[in-house]
């Protein structure tokens, strides 16, 4: 088969290699579309991957090709996304349903090879079933789709109160759509993209707030009459956002930091203070499972995705690219700021 496999820096390559086999409780996908996560880039154009050769790519979707051994829920045709995370299933965290939280996983994507390529394996309790109302573009969504979710799940959501949102990037406009159907009184999405605001409006967001307005932080107070918002989510990993939490976030408040940030992080006494001050609860959130495994961060985003309760806009995608052409796609993260959504490699039918 074809795959896009990294050599070292920057050296990702078009080339033929072996195509997997079925084992035992094993799936093999043939893959449609891929799309390029955060994690990917620093992988590619930085130092980060874990062992070279690798073939990268965890949030995927196609038709399953070939069933191992043992494997009766899922057979040949079936149109298919699968979790990346394969937990150990042992440790202490694992026995109790954190999967994310295992300290033995292995990763599709990054520890095993991934969905840059025309045939991906994994394990068949990872498999996702979706129906013909989503198409494989779509399917690739699942994995961020799942991010904004269990963030809710980890702030204990619940609906009846006001929610900010802290980034317009992909998953950003996921948890704002899952706050929205799971009861929110009003979602606020906070972005500098004009663009990135526009497409949460289309969305389904409440209001949308530009931060690098005048002003903005009393806009969004009075959007509360003055009370903060009841969650807040931060989903962009940066700092400005992660301290605008601790401003915006009501008494009692839930605040859930999402995004993951590169560089330290510093607050000013009198702002740290407000996590005191207004007993607010402040949680992270890593990944997007729970048990059983993958858990309902997965069968849920499967069936809103086709009621079209959870809704798919073709502006989250910025470019595709065959996959033959991932080198080339990848050299768009060179320049900082420049890509504007998702970035999808897709091969042909």
């Amino acid at each position: 088969m074809k795959a896009a496999v990294l050599h070292g820096v920057k050296d990702l390559r078009y080339e033929e290699i072996e195509t997997p086999r079925a084992g035992p409780g094993e799936v093999v996908v043939r893959v449609k579309a891929a799309g390029i996560c955060g994690s990917d880039i620093p992988r590619v154009n930085g130092p980060a991957a874990h062992f070279y050769p690798i073939v990268l790519g965890h949030e995927f979707s196609g038709v399953v090709e070939e069933t191992g051994e043992g494997v009766s829920t899922i057979s040949p045709g079936d149109r298919v996304t699968a979790a990346p995370l394969i937990p150990c299933m042992a440790c202490p965290d694992c026995q109790k349903g954190r999967y994310a939280l295992c300290k033995q996983y292995t990763f599709t994507g990054s520890s095993t090879f991934g969905g840059f390529a025309d045939f991906v394996k994994v394990p068949a309790q990872n498999v996702v079933k979706f129906s013909r109302d989503v198409d494989f573009v779509q399917g690739a969504f699942f994995e961020p789709a799942t991010v904004g979710l269990h963030g809710l799940n980890c702030a204990q959501y619940h609906g009846g109160e006001d929610v900010a949102i802290l980034g317009g990037g992909t998953v950003g406009l996921f948890t704002m759509q899952w706050a929205k159907l799971l009861g929110a009184r009003r979602t606020v999405v906070f972005d500098i993209s004009k663009e990135r605001l526009e497409l949460a409006k289309r969305l389904g967001a409440d209001e949308v707030i530009n931060t690098t307005d005048l002003g903005f932080l009393d806009r969004a107070m009075s959007v509360t009459e003055n009370r903060g918002f009841g969650f807040v989510f931060e989903t962009a990993g940066q700092n400005a956002t992660m301290r605008m939490a601790f401003s915006l976030a009501a008494n009692r408040a839930g605040v859930c930091f999402i995004g993951t940030s590169s560089r330290d992080l510093q607050f000013p006494w009198k702002e740290f203070e407000l996590m005191n001050r207004k007993e607010f609860r402040l949680t992270g959130s890593w990944m997007s499972y729970s048990a059983p495994f993958p858990g309902d961060e997965w069968t849920m985003t499967a069936d809103y995705f086709s009621s079209g309760k959870l809704r798919f806009d073709p502006a989250l995608v910025y470019k595709t690219f065959p996959m033959r052409d991932a080198a080339e796609a990848f050299r768009l993260f060179e320049t900082p700021g420049a890509v504007k959504g998702k970035v999808m490699l897709v091969n042909p039918d």
